[in-house]
């Protein structure tokens, strides 16, 4: 449903399942968000390729040009709820087309851009809307197309993001020796239009139990065949009334006949001619009223059959009135239901821990790719092995990916899911202090593997994990995930530039991977609080004195009654 009651196109038709899929269309939709991950986040975590030559052109220093990143990553998260709003007016296909056309406008527009401030524009503001109108609408309709595999198909479409680190950021490091910055950012540009396609695919999926179509078709055949049954009966005795009234009319115009002819062919007696001419009229005026009552008859049989049949037609348009009047309903059911953006989520105390858990894991999700190469140079390593860091963290990403996609199926730890993403986001915290200790080649080598290998694990699940019923569930994850968003946006447009600062005033690299440290061990912290609220365990003395608060109420009215009415008490007693 569109802005003002004007329905927005659909490219592609909805899809009607009785149950989600866990497969069909759902294969291309998987497809769709792989190559929208390759051309969002795979495009801003390659961004690192360019920071030399954006310093050098630009003369500006680490803290300036990160903040382009940050910008882009600001205005892709805050805009959540934009997204959720967007796609519940317009669908997923338009808003997904039209975010496609915006990323890819806006890294062209950034290859002819002449200051650093007109990059927070073109690639910051531009572009970073295209990344929230793609990437969270297509992730979300995935999760409606799968159920049982949904955290497996999930991790391995996620993986496009990796290979765009893996395969792209090399190619395109190559291609910008070639050609020069500007000119591959517009490259990039062009394949980006591809997310256009991706939107495409995106058909809407509705969910219609069998039971409910089963109902209707017993509903309906049983009113069709008593409808059936009825007009019969009244056809059968319609014909039966016609057929003995006109019985009776013939057998009175044969007698009337049957006078007439013993009439003429009596003698020519002339006083019998007199007589005979009498009988004549009255004959003819008997076969006269004869004919009335037959039309007389035919008439009233005709009335007997209208109001039946008329009742016969209510019947039969009842189903049909029922019908949309049920499917009225449904309508104002899922308009209720599918709120634009849902805030009461946040008086859920799962919610809200699980949101902080987001606010400052998201810290440590930018910077070490932003970092890493410089890092490595600092640290003695040549600037070609130092570019092959986003290859390693890369591929140990995807291996991430597919690995957590296969642990969250296990049927051991389907319930245990919350546990498994804090032991990914404790061991990330000590390979983020990792990065701080190393000085040599194997030794960031190493630390690349494991943050990206966890990486991949916290990458793929912190969203869907909305979906589980440990923090929010299904049936409120579209509008949770756009509230979820925006609120860590807040760590995405501090991230790059805190690690920046730190650079600039310590002259280390490996600064910024403190602030990562420090941010994601406090997202630890709250994601271990969120199963122990969504139980309750954390409530509990507030739950008790509400209680008595609503015992008090309900004995405070009491009291003043009785006090109010000092003649009831003392009858009272008296008797």
């Amino acid at each position: 449903m569109a802005l003002c009651g004007v329905k927005g196109p659909r490219f592609l038709g909805p899809n009607v399942y009785p149950e989600a899929p866990d497969g069909g269309w759902g294969w291309l939709v998987a497809v769709a968000f792989f190559l929208v991950e390759v051309f969002t986040y795979g495009t801003i975590k390659s961004f690192g390729i360019f920071l030399q030559d954006l310093m050098e052109e630009f003369g500006e220093t680490n803290t300036r040009i990160s903040w382009i990143v940050s910008i882009c990553v600001f205005v892709m998260t805050i805009n959540g709820p934009l997204s959720s709003v967007l796609t519940s007016r317009f669908g997923f296909q338009l808003v997904v087309m039209t975010g496609g056309l915006l990323i890819s406008l806006g890294t062209i527009a950034t290859s002819f851009t002449c200051s650093i401030n007109q990059m927070y524009i073109t690639y910051g503001l531009l572009a970073g809307l295209g990344y929230c109108l793609t990437f969270l609408p297509t992730l979300t309709i995935l999760s409606q197309y799968f159920t049982r595999r949904r955290a497996l198909v999930t991790a391995v479409a996620s993986t496009g993001e990796s290979l765009s680190m893996f395969a792209l950021a090399p190619a395109f490091s190559a291609l910008r020796d070639h050609i020069g910055w500007r000119h591959t950012m517009a490259v990039i540009g062009t394949l980006q239009s591809t997310v256009i396609i991706c939107g495409a695919l995106l058909r809407p999926i509705v969910i219609k139990p069998r039971g409910t179509h089963k109902a209707e078709n017993g509903r309906s055949s049983y009113k069709e065949g008593e409808a059936l049954t009825t007009q019969e009966n009244i056809e059968g005795r319609t014909e039966d009334l016609i057929t003995n009234e006109k019985w009776h009319a013939q057998n009175t115009s044969c007698s009337l006949d049957n006078e007439l002819t013993r009439g003429c062919v009596s003698n020519g007696d002339p006083k019998n001619a007199d007589n005979n001419s009498v009988n004549e009229k009255t004959l003819l005026h008997k076969v006269a009223w004869s004919e009335i009552e037959l039309k007389s008859m035919e008439n009233n049989a005709a009335e007997i059959m209208e109001p039946e049949i008329g009742e016969e037609k209510k019947d039969n348009e009842k189903p049909g009135t029922q019908a949309e009047e049920n499917e009225a309903t449904d309508e104002k059911l899922s308009a209720n239901n599918s709120k634009l953006l849902d805030f009461s989520i946040l008086r859920e105390r799962s919610f809200i821990f699980y949101s902080l858990f987001g606010l400052f894991a998201t810290l440590g999700f930018f910077a070490p790719q932003l970092y890493i190469i410089e890092l490595s140079v600092s640290r003695g390593v040549e600037r070609d092995q130092a570019t092959s860091m986003l290859s390693i963290m890369a591929v140990a990403e995807i291996l991430g990916r597919f690995s957590i996609g296969w642990i969250l199926t296990r049927k051991q730890l389907r319930k245990k899911k919350l546990l498994v993403l804090l032991a990914c986001v404790l061991t990330m915290t000590v390979d983020l202090v990792g990065f701080t200790l190393v000085t040599e080649f194997y030794g960031l080598a190493t630390c690349c593997v494991l943050y990206g290998f966890f990486m991949g694990t916290l990458a793929c699940t912190h969203i869907p994990m909305l979906a589980e019923d440990d923090v929010v569930g299904i049936e409120r994850m579209s509008s949770a995930a756009g509230v979820y968003v925006f609120i860590h946006s807040f760590a995405g447009l501090a991230g790059p530039p805190l690690g920046g600062a730190l650079v600039d005033v310590t002259q280390n690299y490996g600064s910024a991977f403190y602030s990562c440290a420090v941010g994601m061990a406090l997202g630890a912290l709250f994601l271990g609080l969120v199963k122990p609220a969504k139980r309750g365990l954390l409530c509990r003395k507030t739950n008790s004195n509400h209680l008595e608060d609503m015992h008090e109420r309900k004995e405070d009215p009491e009291e003043q009654s009785t006090a109010h009415n000092p003649h009831q008490r003392t009858d009272s007693a008296e008797e």
